[in-house]
């Protein structure tokens, strides 16, 4: 059964607020991360305009499983899931770059707000107009901001919201380690309220074949992806890194749970940011990600944690993805 449907406003409105201060931290943000024993910079960094039309390209990969499998997972239980969020929510989603899977949900829930929250402004704007092109009626609301940080959520007059619901698809989560993706899910769980609902995607664990394929690519896109972040800095921060001397380096830790991306030094050399010298040996690597995998069990466990009720579980035929429902308490 379909959530139920309220009559339809004639036009919705498009609105756009920048939560991101003048002042960028990613300067600050990449001297500190280079300054450290292993090297490291947050994986949120990778997603400027190029980066964000690079990982599109990811999400088409025959070996990236994680994009098309979540898809499907929701469209075959749309309905379900649809009578589990009900009608009459204010949909936020963190993350929402193109949105296409948020497409499935508007036209099941119609929800008289929808709220997409990404720190790429280009793509956000393109994103939330092609939304409000095909749903005429639907009041999108686009907040630039970074999600992964504390976040004091606007309030909306003029709109009849019964709960917020909060939709976090693809697995990002797993860029969180369990200790830090505890601390997010509480943060999205004030978001919720109480009565709350969240749809979140995760990965669950499988053999390291598949894992390591998914995210070191026989095309080299996410080589290239990785490799960006270099790019991004040459060009925002006046850095003097030779892309073509380092490589893209992934792989899964099987004790750990988690895939790890480097980018790897391939001679030794030395880089310029911001005026500050960094020294690499042969070798050395900048961590830019993890991508945590988990049970179904694991997750609903730190969920829980976090004062959340899981209700539904929905995955693949071959328990390769899960969608949860859940209800924040």
């Amino acid at each position: 059964m379909d959530a139920e449907r309220a009559p339809l406003p004639v036009e919705g409105v498009l609105r756009f607020y920048n939560f991101l201060s003048d002042t960028s931290p990613f300067l600050a943000t990449v001297l500190a991360g280079l300054s450290r024993p292993q090297k490291s910079i947050p994986p949120k960094y990778f997603y400027d305009e190029h980066g964000s039309r690079l990982f599109e390209q990811i999400c088409a990969l025959p070996e990236y499983y994680l994009t098309r499998t979540e898809l499907a997972v929701m469209q075959a239980n749309i309905a379900e899931i649809a009578q589990f969020i009900g009608p009459d929510v204010e949909l936020i989603e963190l993350g929402s770059g193109a949105g296409i899977k948020t497409r499935l949900l508007i036209e099941r829930l119609l929800p008289p707000l929808y709220v997409p929250i990404d720190i790429d402004g280009e793509t956000l704007r393109s994103a939330s107009g092609q939304l409000a092109e095909l749903f005429p009626w639907l009041n999108v609301v686009g907040l630039c901001a970074d999600y992964t940080q504390p976040l004091e959520m606007p309030q909306f007059a003029g709109v009849s919201i019964r709960r917020k619901a909060v939709f976090f698809p693809g697995s990002t989560v797993g860029n969180f380690t369990p200790e830090e993706a505890l601390g997010f899910m509480k943060r999205v769980r004030r978001m919720a309220g109480p009565g709350g609902a969240l749809l979140i995607g995760v990965d669950l664990k499988k053999d390291k074949a598949t894992l390591d394929a998914a995210y070191d690519d026989g095309a080299g896109v996410t080589g290239r992806f990785n490799l960006n972040l270099l790019e991004r800095i040459n060009r925002e921060l006046g850095g003097d890194f030779k892309p073509d001397r380092f490589r893209h380096k992934a792989f899964y830790d099987p004790i750990r749970g988690w895939i790890e991306m480097h980018i790897e030094s391939q001679y030794a050399q030395i880089v310029h940011v911001g005026g500050e010298r960094f020294d690499f040996a042969v070798g050395e690597t900048i961590h830019t990600e993890i991508s945590c995998k988990y049970s179904v069990g694991e997750f609903q466990d730190l969920a829980k944690k976090a004062g959340f009720s899981p209700q539904k579980v929905w995955t693949d035929p071959k328990q390769m993805f899960s969608v949860h429902g859940m209800l924040a308490v």
